[in-house]
């Protein structure tokens, strides 16, 4: 079975978000949509990884496929939850209005409609697509309470003796929209509230709520991560991860969302996040980076897709910050020199970033202005001019420890141990490295 280290990457063909992502049974299990026919977008399984340090992961055949007239075109993003030691999926699934006579996998003029369901496995690996499948949430008909296209992500957790349920969808007018259900057994499902807020997007995918003690106040924070649809309109990429501190009531799922999201990730390829607790109790964030083609190897299926490195989030001084795992930083032990280092291999680079120096990654570029962090990727990611190429983060008037993790396709930034994150894919890395201060390289 197919091997990654560090960065889940699609075993072939491709990839986009990660699915139920979950400590289980000594293990973390990591899903993720799969398209196994090609290198495009398509009708969606679930691909299957596992890992017991969030570093080395171990790929294994496709966990979900469609199998029923209420998923026959894809098994859609979801989340998962350990029930009595049973591992339940929970997922979106789709059925086509009109099939597309020239390609079964195209929807045609967006005619199709969606609902929930989950799948129930003994062991997470065994996984019976034909008996151990159920809807739970049929498509929705009232168009006041969402759109039974475009109703998605749904994200469950337990809270005292009950289940909650998140689900992004979007209002007749073109609004996101929050939609939260309870459930005594997980499967019958009641709605218990909705929300939503104008100017932030047209549809909310991949809703995630979870609380966090603020690590300065000792205070309970709420925190909401979610991918709205539309929210930079006119860009090649117009939907973003964002994430904000919320006011919350677990119980009667009342939530009030401020008036201005952030980015999770200031590169702007990070997409559909999910967390859950590590074996630590830990909540840990994996997210999918956007790749505008594939990659293609001798001797390797060509791939498109790939895993960000898990992430820690944290709230200090009501600040979210997203740093790398410790099982990360514990991998790269060994210091070498810029000369020493093997390209092909993922390295770590650590610095403290000065005002009119410039770090230059192989022909990917880093530097300090006017307050922020900026990212120039135009060399290596040639013929692909009409995405973004430069980036920055917000201002900071302090200093920028930066810890850089790099790999052929990949390269992402924590400035001052996750205040801000900026991570960017990258195609044709050069063999070098230049700058004009100190730099300290890590390998594994």
């Amino acid at each position: 079975m197919k091997q990654d280290m560090l960065h889940v990457k699609a075993p072939g063909n491709w990839m986009n978000d990660p699915n139920g992502f979950i400590f289980y049974r000594g293990e973390y299990h990591l899903f993720y949509q799969y398209f196994p026919y090609g290198v495009q977008w398509g009708t969606m399984h679930w691909g299957h990884a596992t890992s017991t340090d969030l570093v080395k992961w171990t790929h294994h055949p496709v966990a979900l496929f469609p199998s029923k007239a209420y998923d026959q075109n894809g098994c859609f993003s979801g989340t998962a939850l350990e029930v009595q030691e049973k591992l339940v999926l929970f997922y979106t699934a789709v059925r086509y209005e009109v099939i597309n006579e020239e390609n079964v996998h195209v929807i045609v003029e967006d005619q199709f409609e969606s609902s929930q369901a989950l799948m129930i496995s003994e062991d997470g690996y065994t996984f019976d697509n034909l008996a151990s499948k159920q809807q739970i949430i049929p498509p929705i008909t009232d168009a006041a309470l969402g759109d039974r296209t475009h109703t998605r992500d749904p994200k469950v957790w337990s809270y005292r003796d009950q289940y909650y349920m998140i689900i992004g969808t979007k209002t007749a007018d073109k609004q996101g929209k929050l939609l939260f259900y309870n459930s005594m057994d997980l499967l019958n499902w009641s709605i218990v509230n909705t929300y939503t807020k104008s100017g932030l997007g047209h549809m909310w995918e991949c809703p995630d709520i979870f609380s966090l003690t603020d690590r300065t106040s000792g205070e309970q924070e709420h925190v909401l991560l979610m991918s709205p649809e539309g929210i930079q309109p006119g860009m090649l990429y117009p939907s973003h991860a964002m994430c904000s501190l919320v006011s919350f009531q677990e119980e009667s799922c009342e939530i009030v969302i401020p008036d201005k999201l952030h980015l999770v990730d200031y590169g702007q390829d990070l997409y559909a996040p999910q967390t859950n607790l590590d074996e630590a109790g830990r909540r840990v964030m994996v997210a999918w980076m956007r790749m505008p083609k594939p990659v293609e190897k001798a001797g390797e299926r060509p791939w498109i897709g790939m895993m960000a490195l898990p992430r820690v989030i944290e709230v200090e001084q009501e600040h979210i910050y997203f740093r790398v795992h410790p099982e990360v930083q514990q991998y790269f032990t060994n210091n070498i020199s810029l000369e020493q280092l093997d390209y092909a291999e993922p390295f770590h680079l650590q610095t403290t970033l000065h005002e009119h120096h410039v770090l230059d990654i192989g022909g990917y570029r880093i530097w300090l202005e006017g307050g922020s962090l900026h990212t120039d990727r135009t060399d290596v990611f040639q013929g692909l001019e009409q995405y973004n190429l430069h980036f920055q983060t917000p201002e900071w008037h302090g200093e920028w420890q930066l810890d850089i993790f790099v790999e052929p396709n990949l390269i992402e930034i924590f400035v001052n141990q996750g205040q801000y994150v900026l991570s960017n894919v990258v195609y044709d890395l050069k063999a070098y490295v230049s700058y004009e201060g100190e730099l300290k390289c890590k390998i594994g």
